[in-house]
């Protein structure tokens, strides 16, 4: 049994990046764990008043446990970091709680954002994700993988995502969909990529390249043999 855990930017990342794979693995026998690092409601307000998004927050923080109980992951960990605003934040302060949560389920594989997504959070999260796992000897994490988010990864210009680890989610896509039902206020209309119809189409783009019905594609960070 590997432990897992995926650290993503916002509420519904971790189920557009890797929540087919991760259901895998979690019938595999593997336990899984989640980090969601911003609030995720704040970045359309003219100023961050996060007085005025309790009711909203307290929703989304309901869908996040409710997609996570769908694969069966073991235990969520929800921050508070300013939506769309991570570069406001200290990079030490992102770190310190990755390092925290690390500590705790001493993970043997992560999984967490590409470093050239367009969106800010993401690219963050990415670097303090490196910074918090050195490769320093003790070090409980093998492998580092990042996966791509719908909206943010191929809105990027020029397009560098480069996947070289492909997973078979064929038996567990309708699990990925399942979970991304429960982000209600999350989930947009096709033709937006971040939509049902947006998910199947990748999952199929990727599953037709590989010769597979359904994939997730992932680019190998580091990995320790």
């Amino acid at each position: 049994m590997k432990k897992i855990l995926a650290i993503v930017a916002h509420p519904d990342d971790e189920v557009l990046g890797c929540f087919g794979t991760l259901a895998r693995l979690i019938q595999e026998g593997n336990e899984v764990y989640t980090l969601i690092l911003g609030e995720g409601k704040t970045s359309r307000d003219e100023k961050r008043d996060i007085s005025n998004k309790k009711d909203e927050i307290s929703l989304l923080n309901s869908e996040i446990m409710d997609a996570n109980n769908i694969i069966g992951v073991k235990k969520v960990f929800i921050e508070s970091f300013p939506d769309n605003r991570f570069d406001s934040v200290d990079l030490l302060d992102i770190i310190k709680v990755i390092s925290k949560v690390k500590e705790e389920i001493e993970p043997d594989i992560i999984f967490t954002h590409f470093a050239n997504d367009l969106n800010i959070d993401h690219q963050i999260t990415y670097k303090a994700v490196i910074t918090a796992t050195r490769p320093m000897q003790g070090e409980s994490v093998k492998e580092i993988y990042s996966f791509e988010v719908l909206s943010s990864t191929e809105w990027n210009f020029p397009l560098s995502f480069s996947p070289d680890t492909f997973y078979d989610i064929s038996d567990t896509l309708d699990l990925k969909i399942q979970a991304m039902q429960k982000y209600h206020s999350e989930l947009c209309r096709y033709p937006h990529p971040r939509s049902l119809e947006g998910i199947e189409l990748s999952a199929k783009y990727w599953g037709m390249r590989m010769g597979r019905k359904y994939i997730e594609a992932f680019q190998s960070v580091r990995i320790i043999k």
